[in-house]
């Protein structure tokens, strides 16, 4: 039996040339380093700049005839290239999301509070005020946004854009969303260190096509992490919203939210506080509250670190069903939580549009109410 090296391949490959530059194959780098050789079967990839390259069979079927012609007439060849196309690197960091105008972190102090109920609330406010919204569910180890948006059977494809193979976010009420939830089981546990979930956030946003967004909603884990950092170490953040409920505990972990922002490590601007669960009104009894856990407590919060209380959302039985049903409530503007959270995105948009005006990106102050 002959004896085939991976040298005789590539000499072979030097004389076939591909047809839109004259140039041979190996000079081209289109032989991928993976020539392997087992007795006569020969098997190796070809890599395209494009999937669709016009030339794809015809530079195959020339590659096998120069191997048959130049190495032997008994080497298995046939269908035995694969073919594969370029992948372009990821845009620099400080170049993602070149068609969003502004990204908004969502976070909360401490878990329980409602950060991911009110991100897709305001989602879906800001699409019914006509922008373009996307959301990313960054809370890797407790990803919510799939059920939230009836999207757990979604499952993202690939689409190519400009030469690169991106993910195609899912799509309901108007919302771009992904989420890690896409990509494990639902029934399982995320065990992941914390580098290897930035690097899937950073792959949820820069290996995604986003498009033109108006707004890009970042649904942070709860508390402060190293996630927090690769956020704000990765994208150009307009904003920071920090949600919590009126209660003292909840508050506590509220104001170190804050101070995280607000430091010299981080420095991003904060656009207000939203006081979630701020009253109870029971359906029957529309006009009146009950504050199970404390009053105005975020108000008074607000006041003393002068940042704007964006809005106060009561405990309403029907934000739960909408959350467990996949029917956000803000798509009900005219229901009290659906007006509510109408006002929270005007207030958000007011704020985002005051900070674009009066304030320099390096600029290290709070921002403040008009």
């Amino acid at each position: 039996m002959i004896k085939i090296y991976p040298q005789q391949i590539l000499d072979a490959l030097k004389t076939v040339r591909y047809p839109g530059t004259g140039k041979d194959l190996v000079e081209m780098n289109m032989v991928e380093d993976n020539i392997r050789i087992d007795g006569l079967n020969v098997t190796f990839s070809l890599i395209f700049d494009k999937p669709n390259d016009p030339f794809i069979r015809s530079v195959v079927k020339a590659a096998e005839t120069a191997i048959l012609t130049y190495v032997s007439p008994d080497v298995n060849i046939r269908n035995n290239i694969t073919v594969k196309a370029k992948q372009l690197a990821r845009p620099e960091e400080d170049k993602l999301l070149p068609e969003v105008k502004n990204i908004i972190a969502v976070s909360s102090g401490k878990g329980g509070v409602g950060k991911s109920t009110v991100a897709a609330n305001l989602a879906v406010a800001l699409a019914q005020l006509g922008y373009k919204v996307g959301l990313l569910d960054a809370d890797i180890f407790g990803p919510s946004q799939p059920k939230m948006f009836n999207l757990e059977d979604a499952r993202p494809y690939m689409v190519e854009v400009d030469g690169r193979e991106l993910i195609e976010p899912a799509e309901n009420y108007g919302i771009k969303m992904l989420s890690i939830g896409f990509f494990v089981n639902k029934e399982d546990a995320v065990l992941w260190r914390g580098a290897m979930a930035s690097n899937a956030l950073k792959q949820l946003i820069g290996d995604a096509n986003w498009g033109a967004l108006d707004y890009f909603l970042i649904d942070l884990p709860p508390g402060t992490s190293d996630i927090h950092l690769t956020m704000v170490q990765t994208l150009a953040i307009t904003g920071a919203i920090v949600v919590s409920t009126p209660q003292e505990v909840a508050l506590a972990d509220a104001r170190k939210g804050i101070s995280m922002f607000t430091g010299e490590k981080v420095n991003v601007p904060v656009l207000g506080l939203i006081e979630n669960m701020a009253w109870f009104t029971p359906a029957e009894l529309p006009h009146n509250k009950y504050y199970l856990f404390g009053k105005e407590g975020c108000k008074r919060l607000a006041d003393e670190l002068h940042i704007p209380l964006l809005g106060q959302i009561p405990i309403v039985q029907s934000i739960c069903e909408g959350g467990d049903n996949g029917k956000p409530v803000a798509l009900n503007p005219d229901s009290i939580t659906g007006a509510a959270f109408r006002e929270l995105a005007e207030n958000v948009v007011a704020q985002v549009a005051y900070r674009n005006e009066h304030l320099k990106p390096t600029e290290r102050v709070h921002v403040t109410k008009k």
